[in-house]
């Protein structure tokens, strides 16, 4: 390992867990979050700020390429959807000005000059304000965060928008997640509403190195979960996949799916999705528990309270991609914090993994951590 990295991680870790994270800890998870969004919007706009990030990269992480659902990424780690989501709005029409004069996805430019790959999002086809009150909660006893967020997103027509202006300063490697709208149950407007928020962005000509569909939205009051059918993720994958073919774009399909499928709706999955053409899916999403602060509403956990069953349905999924030879990769994703947990997800046949909690328990250079401690120990 290079000196300047070595230098830069050792001085790092201490610093963020012995003084940034219990002066974080102070206050709560939502003003956290707060901060953190006030944070990444003004280094956005930072030209010297986003240079400092961008020389932080090239030191603390190594190139360690993997190619993994189509797509040729850097090094196994990806910032999760979730993080870099956007602002929430009340109508389309305001959210379509307001990406016209300000910055409304914080984060888009700040995070992947320092993280890297960054999947964006998750959008959905119309903005949504997201759920009021408190949404977010830590649990630094099992290094767990919880949210009811409620997928709040500028909507994809003003993402795309945003991010069309800016398309030049994109970064290279990238991903969209899109997420079915939770509350509609009819699986046409399900279909329309999906096709639509992807076509958002291809007729803008904001094209990542991969587009998530996000069938499970765990922090939200009407989650969708009955599109982890087999029926129906036939159906809107397949009309997915061929929208992007119709257009002329091979944009690759990963799918998210959620914590608390069985082995049985695991294969049936892997099964649709082989068929279609997905090229990866990412195990899991959040799993929904009772809020801390009301036992009759749930909310998504994420980090070490998930971690043990995201590694089971990622290990059904890559079993059942062994077994039938399968062209659907495997990414884990669920309390990725250290190498140990690194390492549970790739061994069970996790090509790549994505993760979010670590950047609250072990900062913003979490993923290089991580990487260092799976490469040298």
């Amino acid at each position: 390992m290079s000196v300047p990295r070595n230098l830069l991680l050792a001085t790092y870790r201490p610093l963020y867990e012995s003084i940034a994270r219990p002066l974080i800890f102070r206050g709560s998870a939502m003003q956290s979050h707060k901060d953190a969004l006030a944070i990444m919007r003004g280094m956005d706009g930072n030209t010297v700020a986003l240079a400092t990030l961008r020389a932080m990269h090239r030191i603390a992480f190594v190139q360690q390429p993997v190619e993994v659902g189509g797509v040729s990424l850097p090094f196994p780690f990806i910032l999760a959807a979730g993080w870099v989501k956007g602002d929430g709005f009340d109508s389309e029409a305001d959210a379509l000005e307001a990406a016209q004069n300000r910055n409304i996805i914080p984060g888009w430019r700040a995070m992947p000059a320092l993280v890297g790959p960054v999947e964006f999002g998750s959008f959905t086809r119309w903005p949504r304000l997201g759920n009021a009150g408190t949404v977010l909660w830590r649990d630094a006893a099992t290094r767990s965060t919880q949210n009811r967020i409620g997928l709040k997103n500028p909507g994809a027509e003003s993402a795309a928008e945003f991010l069309a202006v800016h398309r030049h300063d994109l970064p290279t490697v990238y991903g969209i997640n899109i997420a079915v709208t939770p509350g509609v149950s009819d699986p046409g407007q399900q279909l329309q509403e999906v096709l639509e928020a992807v076509d958002a962005f291809i007729r803008r000509g904001v094209l990542p190195a991969w587009l998530t569909l996000n069938l499970s939205c765990p922090n939200t009051e009407d989650d969708p979960t009955g599109n982890q059918s087999e029926e129906l993720a036939l159906m809107l994958t397949g009309a997915f996949i061929k929208g992007l073919n119709d257009s002329g774009h091979k944009t690759p399909l990963w799918v998210k799916v959620g914590p608390t499928l069985s082995e049985a709706q695991v294969r049936a999955l892997m099964r649709a999705f082989a068929e279609t053409g997905v090229r990866a899916v990412i195990a899991t999403n959040t799993l929904p528990e009772p809020t801390p602060d009301d036992p009759t509403i749930a909310a998504g956990v994420a980090g070490g309270r998930l971690h043990n069953r995201a590694v089971e349905i990622a290990c059904w999924a890559a079993q059942e991609k062994e077994r039938h030879g399968y062209l659907v990769d495997v990414i884990g994703c669920g309390g990725v914090e250290h190498s140990v947990s690194y390492q549970d997800f790739a061994r069970y046949g996790a090509d790549a993994v994505q993760y979010l909690s670590a950047l609250v328990f072990r900062g913003p250079l979490a993923a290089a951590l991580i990487q260092k401690e799976a490469l040298h120990g």
